[in-house]
């Protein structure tokens, strides 16, 4: 019964919309465009909204807005007056098959075109009319007495088809009051991402470090936006995604320094919004980079990591490794100065200076979204001139689930300063602590760990003893 009211109700529509009298045709494209504002999120996808200026007659019209993204969703499209009397919207169609040569010809399947060739004795040339039959693997055209493959000549198309444009557009369907007015479109689309790129400069002592950031703006939409409001929403926004949806991870190299004008944020919701307030135009296929924010002479801590496995304290080895390299971190918190805010993920690179003065790149790590207040933990790379040594000294079963083994750590240390090694041990099942040169502590209920001071050119040697059960 609903079906059989909903088909009716279809009938009377179409109906009305036929009695109303004839369709005229209006065609709005950039050069009418007042405003644009763009919110770009992390994951390929894109909130725009236009504001344009257009001359609409009284009664039923086909509004066709031209120079739209060509990965709109159409489903998200929504126009709306904002001067003068409301739009009484009726349909809208979304037209993203794109006027090419080949297009052209297969929309003429089944319809005349004429072929122009020269003449073979003469400079004139010769024109013949013929029905295509096929354009998919191969041109295939009907002339009066005969078929031929392939195209010989030029051919000529009496018109452009209806649903095939030039630019991506949307065609509304509408009824005006009639007059100029400003009319809004907003839309999702995607084929807009940004990522933020970070470049830190050490200090030469390495106590502290510059920290610049950058946001990497790529737009492959198929549209271009001049002098654009531009916003970028930082967290991860949940969304219903199709089978075949494909995120396209985009790269570009950061520049080497901020300039002052930075964008401002302000929490939305659960997530951050970024906002330019200098207008920026993004053209289609273009990649480029905007100043997000600048801190100077922010502490950072230096850590050297020697992190050792589960599984060493399941068996009997005899040497686990000589020569195990320290991992090189560095560590700052997000907080006080000129840090203190929300930082959007992405890559940071780290610059020390050499003894010339010249910045050497030192390495790079990946921060996830990272609230103020938070710490920021930074793995460099591997220490050169900090090695170790790692033997089991003793080892028993003292039941099937559970064993107690000795072991001894040498760290050596070529540098001209002490250093601090952490040695960080992940325990499996239930265990015990028998003996130890130094103390521990228990980072959680599955770690243990020791700081091990390590002279300048000399060695400290880290002795202890663990029952572990399973």
């Amino acid at each position: 019964m609903q079906g059989k009211l909903l088909a009716i109700a279809m009938l009377l529509a179409a109906s009305a919309v036929q009695s109303a009298g004839p369709v005229r045709d209006v065609s709005s494209g950039a050069a009418d465009r007042e405003a644009v504002a763009v919110t770009v999120y992390n994951d390929d996808l894109a909130l725009v909204k236009e504001r344009r200026r257009v001359d609409l007659p009284s009664g039923l019209t086909r509004l066709s807005l031209r120079e739209v993204a060509a990965q709109m969703r159409p489903e998200t499209a929504l126009l709306r007056a904002v001067s003068g009397q409301p739009l009484g919207l009726i349909e809208q169609n979304f037209d993203f098959d794109l006027l090419t040569p080949q297009k052209l010809l297969e929309k003429y399947v089944g319809r005349e075109v004429t072929v122009i060739r020269p003449h073979p004795s003469n400079d004139s040339e010769r024109r013949e009319r013929a029905t295509v039959l096929a354009a998919g693997q191969g041109t295939v055209l009907r002339f009066a007495d005969r078929i031929e493959t392939g195209v010989p000549g030029r051919l000529a198309f009496d018109s452009v088809p209806e649903n095939l444009r030039d630019r991506p557009t949307l065609s509304v369907l509408l009824e005006a009051a009639g007059g100029k007015q400003a009319v809004e479109l907003s839309y999702l689309t995607s084929g807009l991402a940004w990522k933020a790129d970070y470049v830190a400069n050490l200090a030469t002592d390495g106590k502290s470090l510059d920290l610049n950031a950058w946001v990497t703006l790529t737009n492959r939409s198929g549209a271009g936006f001049d002098d654009a409001t531009l916003q970028l929403v930082a967290g991860t926004v949940n969304r219903v995604r199709p089978a075949d949806m494909r995120v396209m991870a985009m790269a570009a190299p950061a520049p080497a320094r901020a300039k002052t004008q930075e964008a401002t944020q302000e929490a939305l919701l659960d997530y951050h919004l970024y906002s330019f307030e200098r207008p920026t135009s993004i053209a289609d296929n273009q990649t480029k980079q905007l100043a997000l924010l600048s801190a100077s002479a922010v502490p950072v801590r230096r850590e050297y990591l020697l992190a050792g496995n589960e599984y060493y304290y399941r068996d009997r080895y005899t040497q686990i490794g000589q020569k195990l390299k320290p991992a090189v971190f560095l560590e700052l918190e997000n907080k006080g100065g000129q840090l203190g805010k929300p930082l959007p993920a992405g890559i940071v690179r780290v610059y020390a200076r050499d003894s010339k003065g010249a910045a050497q790149f030192v390495g790079e790590d990946r921060i996830e979204h990272t609230a103020k207040n938070e710490k920021l933990k930074l793995r460099l790379g591997e220490a050169f001139d900090i090695t170790a040594e790692r033997k089991q000294t003793n080892y028993k079963r003292i039941a099937d689930n559970a064993t107690e083994s000795a072991w001894r750590i040498e760290i050596r240390n070529a540098k001209d300063e002490a250093v601090t090694v952490k040695v960080q041990e992940p325990m499996p099942g239930d265990w015990e602590m028998v003996q130890e040169s130094q103390k521990h502590s228990k980072e959680s209920a599955r770690v243990a760990a020791w700081n091990v001071v390590v002279p300048p050119g000399g060695t400290a040697v880290l002795d202890y003893t663990v029952r572990v059960k399973w």
